[in-house]
């Protein structure tokens, strides 16, 4: 059995490799992929070489160890087309979701793989990864009846957090794009406003919009370093701002002096390959899992899917990502 694999060759170049898969063990399942899904921040760093070459060993192993030529992707959601002899024949025809890399066929142990809940469609279950985020997000946000909270950057995890933390009772909710695509979306998914970062007036509009006072949590999810500083001085006294950005090597001098210094601020990471650790004893990835398949089901991001491309026309959607990005939400892969 071929497989088509997308391969990150160096910055700026992708390619689509053809290989044979090994045969297929008695304990494993060969699946065929529907659709995986593009993580824009992420394949982002990847395609412009802009991430850590030096990671080492990660809890995400997903992201451990990269470099070029390099296979990545972690939302393929396919149809089982054959399965081990000691596998169930009932698997057989079954749809699921796997973290795979973006290609047209993976050999797993049905272990790693997750069974898709009837009634979900291949397309809203290659949100799986990004609504997990999402809920991590808001579980380290810890948001509280009648908070005010800022949200900086509404890519699709940035708009599947927006949507979670709506459905709390909060006093405002504000978000921030650079895109007015994003923005406009924004609103849709319950923020009371959603505001251009880059205006001149960008924190005193905040400001307004939050009741003239800064919030009690920003949520930074922008991807871009330099909007730390817009959730520091956003943020009030002893409140939080939560980091779930990843951005590689990218760098920004933070303005840590004056108010900071007294503000008693809390400044936490957030990442999804962990638990908060004052969850962990009564949560697990199971049952945030379980959370993010209702939440799906709920929000429906489907809606967000701006592109649908072949691909093997990878190279051209990429540099649209990277030249374009305020075209674009959501990306999907389809394999013929």
């Amino acid at each position: 059995m071929k497989t088509q694999s997308l391969i990150f060759t160096s910055p700026r170049a992708v390619e689509i490799r053809e290989s044979t898969l090994p045969p297929l063990g008695a304990d494993e399942v060969l699946v065929q992929t529907l659709v995986s899904a593009i993580s824009p921040g992420t394949e982002m760093l990847i395609y412009r070489g802009q991430f850590p070459k030096e990671m080492g060993d990660s809890a995400d192993s997903i992201s451990a160890g990269l470099a070029y030529p390099c296979a990545y992707g972690y939302a393929c959601v396919g149809k089982i087309i054959e399965t081990g002899k000691q596998v169930g024949r009932e698997l057989l025809n079954k749809l699921v979701f796997a973290f795979q890399p973006h290609k047209s066929h993976f050999i797993l142990h049905p272990s790693s793989i997750i069974l898709l809940p009837e009634g979900v469609s291949p397309e809203t279950a290659a949100f799986l990864p990004n609504m997990e985020t999402a809920v991590n997000l808001v579980h380290d946000v810890a948001p509280l009846l009648g908070e005010r909270g800022l949200v900086l950057g509404q890519g699709i995890v940035g708009l599947l957090a927006t949507s979670l933390l709506a459905e709390f009772p909060l006093e405002s909710l504000v978000s921030a794009d650079n895109f007015p695509l994003r923005r406009a979306e924004s609103l849709k998914a319950g923020a009371s406003a959603s505001l251009d970062p880059c205006a001149a007036d960008f924190r005193m509009q905040a400001e307004q919009l939050l009741g003239g006072e800064k919030a009690d949590f920003v949520l930074e999810i922008s991807g871009a370093p330099a909007a730390l500083n817009d959730a520091i001085a956003l943020t009030r006294f002893s409140g939080r701002v939560i980091v779930g950005s990843w951005y590689g090597e990218k760098q920004a001098a933070l303005e840590l002096g004056g108010d900071f210094h007294r503000s008693r601020i809390q400044i936490v990471s957030s990442q999804v390959s962990s638990i908060r650790p004052e969850l962990s004893g009564r949560w697990s990835k199971s049952r945030r899992f379980g959370v993010a398949w209702k939440a799906l089901a709920r929000i429906r991001p489907e809606k967000w899917v701006t592109q649908r491309v072949d691909i093997h026309k990878a190279s051209e959607i990429y540099k649209m990502l990277d030249e374009n990005p305020q075209d674009s939400i959501q990306v999907l892969f389809e394999y013929a």
